[in-house]
């Protein structure tokens, strides 16, 4: 059963101008400007890495294929490519025939210019093309390769395709997620490839601060999915080790420390609250007019609130549950008891704090006059990047880019004509 509130759906011109009253991006060349990436990614991973480096001003190129271009520009709704267009914002995009030879010398050129190349090919593939590592660096010494896959360039899974899903799986977060009395749960975003392109970005600089040493050299970053996933999800190995026995799914709560849940509202809205210290846990007590259970030996420690879990959750919710969740928040807030609400994507839109902070931004577009996206992250104080272009149509930058390798626009022309670029 459906136990959230149904809400009345906005209509297609409410939601417009909402999406208008966003502040528009701001603009900054900030701190990567001058610095050139080569992205061969396609879909999520490689374009989260390479957007981080877009927004702090870097340039990078998009290499797509000839015909559909990255596969992330299919992933459509109302037949609008939202993907494409939030996390290709500030790139370029060149059309480029990589089975011919002429393409691959092409390619070579320009990642003779570059700072930075990412890939995630399937492990060899680079190789097959004539682009092995040794190669690239060999043309262009200080060169920074990010290689992403979904095992990594070594062990016995290197060969072996890995989808965000495998992943996320394989490296224990399914098996933590749910209730203990229903199936594992994967998450419904691509989480894995968001989290390894943001560890992506850090390593890239981190390799290319190494590269620009005197004496410094380029070198492979060798990027895995489930690498970045199982270093996100606690000590979950070393708590096997120590206790012998696996922590259960639990849900909203927290294996290590309790109070920690989301409850439901009186108009059926839900708010999450996290009590994890004992401080806080005290502070919940008294707000909820409970201030005997401070003392009770059932919730007066952590222990005994996580082995009588259910006893101190019943007598939150009896709280939260006869009240709206205006009326808890704004209970809570005065308390100063760490309690937020559970957001949807429709309220967020014109949430008042995501609208004062500039989390989203309405970025022009040519389909729908503006789209919410997310600002930059994080914010630089002096040189905070910006949102300057719109993400790009596909080979939208082919004939500049070829130009500033020194084509004339005939030459252009005849490899658009020959099909090695478009």
């Amino acid at each position: 059963m459906n136990i959230s509130r149904q809400l009345p759906e906005s209509s297609t011109n409410d939601r417009s101008q909402a999406a208008r009253q966003l502040p528009p991006p701001g603009r900054s060349a900030g701190p990567l400007a001058g610095l050139r990436v080569i992205d061969l990614s396609r879909v999520v991973a490689g374009n989260m890495l390479t957007l981080q480096l877009a927004d702090l001003g870097a340039q990078v190129i998009k290499i797509e294929p000839p015909g559909a271009g990255d596969p992330l520009r299919n992933w459509l709704t109302e037949g609008v490519p939202v993907w494409w267009r939030t996390y290709c914002r500030n790139k370029k995009s060149m059309v480029l025939n990589l089975r011919s030879p002429r393409g691959l010398e092409l390619l070579r050129e320009l990642i003779a210019t570059a700072h930075i190349f990412v890939e995630n090919f399937r492990p060899g593939t680079l190789e097959k093309m004539g682009l092995a590592p040794a190669a690239l660096l060999a043309l262009n010494p200080r060169l920074v390769i990010a290689r992403i896959s979904g095992w990594g360039q070594t062990g016995p899974f290197r060969d072996k395709p890995g989808f965000g899903s495998l992943i996320e799986a394989y490296s224990g977060l399914a098996h933590k997620t749910g209730f203990a009395d229903r199936p594992p749960v994967l998450p419904n975003l691509t989480l894995a490839d968001m989290i390894t392109g943001l560890h992506g970005s850090t390593a890239v600089l981190a390799a290319l601060r190494a590269a620009e040493q005197p004496g410094g050299q380029g070198q492979v970053v060798d990027l895995s999915l489930f690498d970045a996933m199982l270093s996100c999800l606690g000590p979950d190995v070393a708590d096997f080790t120590l206790s012998g026995h696996e922590n259960p799914r639990n849900g909203s709560r927290s294996p290590t420390a309790a109070p920690r849940n989301v409850y439901r509202t009186a108009d059926d809205e839900w708010v999450a609250v996290s009590a994890t210290t004992q401080a806080m846990t005290e502070r919940l007590f008294h707000a909820i007019g409970r201030p005997e259970l401070v003392h009770d030996p059932r919730s007066a420690t952590n222990a005994a609130r996580l082995q009588h879990i259910d006893f101190v959750d019943d007598a939150i919710q009896g709280f939260i549950g006869g009240r709206t969740r205006d009326e808890v928040l704004r209970h809570f807030d005065a308390a100063e008891v760490t309690v937020g609400p559970v957001m949807r994507a429709s309220q967020l839109l014109t949430d008042p704090f995501v609208i004062g902070r500039q989390s989203l931004v309405g970025m022009p577009d040519p389909d729908v006059g503006v789209l919410p996206m997310h600002n930059v992250v994080p914010r630089l104080s002096q040189t905070p990047g910006g949102l300057c272009d719109a993400a790009p149509t596909l080979g939208q930058h082919t004939r500049e880019l070829l130009g500033e390798l020194g084509l004339s626009p005939d030459d252009i022309e005849t490899l658009i004509q020959e099909g090695v670029a478009s």
